[in-house]
């Protein structure tokens, strides 16, 4: 399997700020190599396995650096070929390699650090998602906003939360459907999977932020061996890639939480018996028709895949190279997982937005906030409302894509808590 062209242009992108740190001892020559190849769109054919995360990534680097000695394969205008044809139609030629420039191109944590970044950045974006979708899921079950008022956050001080608490309010602001039952609701409070999004979300974007520092220094840091000192040329340890084992960890860790509490909301909408008078399985037609019930199911499959991919990869060593490379990282392959997590993430939480929305649907007349609205309108777009059953899965799929694209997060028009800042 190759990995994907823009893994590896992040890569090679990687690879430049590396070697412009000035201690990997290679030629100009090289370097404007990697920048024309991403200028004119070449990029080498990568595998995704092979990489243990220590002494670099050395068999995906490799491949890279295959391809700019002429061997291997490569991708230039949609076309794969071998690599000196590639470098040929885009009019450049291989480069023979210098003494120590070998060394530079294959050893690094640029593979495992591409990988890492962009799910951190699918990551963050889908859980922005999370945020909007929860509060049409509050609307829907006429959950109470009580819970998300500053004070109390405040008072525990997690920037995370406080800020999802604040961005909930903004998006709720206005709602028919939470003022009609602020008076004579015998309910005391919700379930937590309602009450508790600001604290469980939040944690997970502060996790987030956490990783994010952690692999903006891999990102500009040199990590290839031997590295070229004022004084001396030293062989050193910077191509293990602990940092960003330990980040794909607990981006892990905030992706299967983010969907863990999602799904139990989907759960809840669709059990009459906890939510507040919507019909059963959120179907117009309950007995002769099935309504969401089976995207639930599928919905709890994507999670608890999620909550197994979500075991720690940092932890799993084992020796190579003839036991002098006796400890590594699995860097690699544990940022690797995060693609398929965040995919998984995404249909949860398009499931989610499609029972919310159904759900709202059923509050009428009283309607939710004008950003909600806006939402459930950019949504109906692709997906129409469920009347009797039909098949879904073009649906789910479709509201995937709206949570992928962030195409419901830009028609609801608040601005969200940023990665950085």
């Amino acid at each position: 399997e190759a990995t994907p062209a823009a893994i590896v242009r992040l890569t090679m992108a990687l690879k430049l700020l590396s070697l412009g740190r000035g201690a990997s001892g290679v030629r100009w020559e090289l370097i404007a190599l990697i920048e024309a190849m991403l200028d004119r769109g070449v990029s080498p054919v990568i595998p995704v396995q092979g990489s243990v995360g220590a002494s670099g990534d050395l068999a995906p680097l490799a491949h890279m650096a295959a391809a700019m000695i002429g061997e291997g394969r490569a991708e230039v205008g949609g076309r794969l070929l071998p690599a000196a044809e590639a470098l040929a139609a885009a009019g450049l030629a291989p480069i023979e390699l210098g003494p120590k420039e070998g060394l530079a191109l294959i050893n690094g944590t640029q593979f495992c650090t591409a990988w890492a970044l962009a799910g951190l950045f699918a990551g963050w974006r889908a859980a922005a998602n999370a945020l909007l979708i929860s509060c049409l899921s509050t609307d829907a079950i006429t959950g109470s906003t009580a819970p998300l008022r500053p004070e109390i956050h405040a008072l525990r001080g997690h920037r995370g939360q406080i800020e999802v608490a604040g961005a909930m309010r903004g998006l709720m602001d206005g709602s028919v459907i939470r003022e009609s039952h602020r008076e004579g609701d015998a309910r005391v409070q919700d379930p937590y999977c309602i009450r508790c999004q600001p604290q469980v979300t939040g944690a997970a974007m502060d996790l987030l932020r956490q990783a994010g520092a952690t692999l903006e220094i891999e990102a500009n840091a040199a990590t290839d061996n031997p590295l070229v000192l004022a004084d001396a040329i030293v062989s050193g340890g910077n191509f293990h890639a602990e940092p960003v084992a330990f980040a794909a960890d607990i981006i892990a860790l905030a992706l299967a939480e983010i969907g863990a509490i999602a799904q139990r909301r989907v759960a809840l909408m669709v059990d009459p018996t906890l939510s507040y008078d919507l019909p059963p399985f959120l179907t117009p037609d309950p007995g002769l028709n099935s309504g969401f019930m089976i995207a639930e199911v599928a919905t709890a499959a994507l999670m608890s895949e999620n909550k197994h991919l979500a075991n720690p990869c940092s932890t799993d060593s084992t020796p190579t190279s003839a036991n002098q490379e006796d400890h590594v990282s699995m860097a690699a392959h544990g940022a690797r997982r995060l693609a398929p997590m965040v995919a998984n993430l995404e249909r949860i939480l398009g499931v989610e937005a499609l029972c919310a929305a159904q759900g709202v649907a059923f509050r009428a007349p009283l309607t939710t906030s004008a950003p909600l609205t806006a939402a459930i309108a950019r949504l109906r777009v692709e997906v129409a409302a469920l009347g009797e059953d039909r098949f879904l899965a073009p649906d789910l799929e479709a509201a995937a894509e709206l949570v992928r694209s962030g195409a419901l997060l830009a028609a609801a028009g608040i601005e969200m808590p940023a990665l950085r800042g």
